[in-house]
């Protein structure tokens, strides 16, 4: 596998969701390039995010009152920062599974 050239972390450059509290109640996309130009993506939540949303939507109706919650490509984390993204990035690709947790971004 290609060298990681860069981690974009849209939290990083966002701030938490409307509602959410940085590194616990949030959630954030992950583009992962490689030396080579390829780019995967991925959406984590944090735990107590999935719980946040579940309440918002049994208020709004979303998600059929919150009986569902559905996201492609998503891996759960406990608290949403660049460390912890980058540990469990490396984890995936030490476990050849990180081309199962996130997506091929075709440009």
């Amino acid at each position: 596998m290609n060298k990681i050239k860069s981690v974009w972390i849209e939290t990083e450059e966002k701030g938490p969701i409307i509602g959410g509290t940085t590194e616990i109640n949030d959630n954030s996309d992950v583009i992962v390039t490689f030396e080579n130009g390829d780019k995967y993506v991925a959406t984590f939540f944090t735990y107590e995010n999935i719980n946040w949303l579940r309440q918002k939507n049994q208020k709004t109706g979303e998600c059929l009152n919150g009986k569902y919650f559905f996201v492609t490509d998503l891996i759960l984390i406990e608290k949403l920062n660049r460390e912890e993204i980058l540990k469990i990035i490396n984890h995936l690709i030490d476990e050849d599974e990180f081309f199962k947790a996130f997506n091929k971004i075709n440009e």
